[in-house]
């Protein structure tokens, strides 16, 4: 009977430890948030305030991880792989959620259920900019000339299926004309090419706003649907040709089968995070993002629409992965 006892002690150890581990408070370790580019570009610097402040809010380190490449599906894949806990999320740019499953339709892995839809973060609408070098003040200088020239002229993107590629598809299907894409990895390549005169033209978030004031690019249009309040004077695109309207927003995920009060822990807290007026004023100082505070049905409906809106458009293309 003492035998029995004995051998039964670890075994009713091991359930107690259990059960205090799930009885810990959440979250008790540091959590890493995984972003799709390298560092620089918009959605890291959102990604690093955000996480900033969410740590703060949680009592834990948020710590970044860059995962760069193949248009962000290695850094969803590695948060897919991940467990379910809540201590690995994905903080991903629109096209990963919505433009990626039409292109890489052999992927391990599905994101509208393999992922769980946390917060949106931020938006912002793209500019279109040239080198100062060609020869137009405006958008419709801009495309009279992309409509007489031969060979076709030359913009860069953030790579093949990005938003900045689709943006500039829907303006030729809507201006009847015709340019060579030159895609790079990433937008900040994309725009230093084009500063430095590779590429002749390049849209871009409002991060690119430096640039413009030093005269390095000249800003033509913006995408949204209202005037941007960075460049005021700036014509929409769809003031010339209505129905054109491109948005970029950020969001959070986590892998498939978090627990539900997890997921509405962090929620919370980033949405809280978001309203607080410091954390708006260093997301618009670092590119003119604006907070983006959506109800769980909301931002599945932007997900469901921008995943139709571009998914179509991809198979029109024939967009294939590089």
């Amino acid at each position: 009977m003492r035998r029995r006892s004995l051998l039964a002690a670890p075994a009713v150890l091991g359930l107690s430890v259990v059960r205090a581990q799930a009885q810990a408070p959440y979250p008790d370790r540091p959590l890493r948030m995984l972003v799709t580019i390298p560092p620089g570009g918009a959605p890291d610097v959102a990604a690093r305030i955000l996480s900033q402040r969410l740590g703060e809010r949680l009592g834990q380190p948020v710590v970044i991880e860059n995962r760069a490449g193949s248009n962000g599906q290695i850094a969803t894949e590695a948060a897919v792989r991940s467990r379910p806990d809540g201590y690995t999320l994905l903080f991903a740019q629109d096209t990963v959620i919505t433009v990626n499953p039409a292109i890489y339709e052999r992927a391990p892995f599905n994101v509208s259920t393999d992922l769980i839809p946390i917060a949106s973060v931020a938006a912002n609408q793209f500019v279109l900019s040239v080198n100062p070098s060609l020869p137009v003040r405006n958008f419709e200088e801009f495309i009279a000339l992309a409509r007489r020239s031969n060979p076709p002229l030359a913009y860069a993107s953030g790579g093949s299926g990005s938003q900045h590629q689709l943006a500039m598809e829907m303006l030729m299907r809507r201006a009847g004309i015709d340019m060579l894409h030159v895609p790079f990895r990433g937008g900040t390549p994309a725009v230093t090419a084009t500063v430095a005169g590779d590429t002749v033209a390049v849209f871009s978030g409002t991060s690119s706003a430096p640039l413009i004031q030093q005269g390095r690019l000249r800003a033509i249009a913006v995408t949204g649907p209202q005037r941007s309040t960075a460049f005021p004077d700036l014509p929409r695109i769809g003031e010339i040709f209505p129905g054109y309207e491109v948005l970029i927003w950020l969001g959070v995920f986590a892998p498939a089968g978090t627990p539900a009060p997890v997921v509405a822990k962090l929620r919370e807290e980033i949405n809280a995070s978001l309203a607080e007026p410091a954390v708006r004023g260093r997301l618009e100082s670092a590119g003119g993002l604006e907070p983006l505070i959506t109800t769980p049905a909301g931002f599945a409906e932007l997900i469901r629409h921008d995943t139709e809106k571009y998914g179509a458009l991809v198979r029109e293309i024939g967009i294939k992965p590089e």
